[in-house]
């Protein structure tokens, strides 16, 4: 199993919004490394849901990855912020995936108190101007972001053992 940390702005979409809905699919990345982020990812993976653009700004909850290589079907509607009129049904340039709730994280972490614990070499959200809304994080990060958040042990077990 990968981990992952995802973008979303909680008003835009929250983790709270994924805990009532159960289920989404995370559509309107428009960067190539993070679609190909997307296009690395395997159900089963975690990803970390990161409220950005908020005060503060911060880890709250996980998700897992349920469906990969997904067409993104933003891309093709006109009257979506994500169109793309370059994209064509037939040649499709944006994939996304299906995520699906796990937990809120009974301890928020704000981005600045990420930024005391790790290194921009660790955790990649951390470093100053990074705007990339998909990135990776290894198995140690995830398991010390993990247990920093005082998950439950049914949670942080299930984690560990994937």
């Amino acid at each position: 199993m990968n981990y992952w940390l995802m973008k979303s702005e909680p008003s835009v979409y929250s983790i709270w919004d994924l805990q009532r809905e159960g289920q989404t699919l995370w559509d309107g990345v428009r960067n190539y490394q993070a679609r190909n982020y997307l296009k690395a990812m395997q159900p089963g993976d975690r990803a970390f849901f990161y409220h950005s653009n908020a005060d503060p700004p911060g880890i709250a909850g996980l998700m897992q990855i349920v469906e990969t290589q997904v067409v993104d079907p933003s891309q093709f509607d006109a009257t979506s912020p994500y169109y793309d009129p370059k994209s064509r049904p037939g040649d499709p340039r944006w994939y996304t995936v299906r995520v699906e709730f796990v937990a809120v994280l009974e301890r928020f972490l704000s981005l600045a108190e990420l930024r005391e614990i790790f290194s921009s070499e660790e955790l990649e959200v951390v470093r100053r101007g990074t705007r990339l809304s998909v990135v990776p994080v290894s198995q140690e990060v995830a398991e010390r972001v993990l247990a920093l958040t005082t998950a439950s042990a049914g949670l942080y077990g299930d984690i560990k053992k994937r």
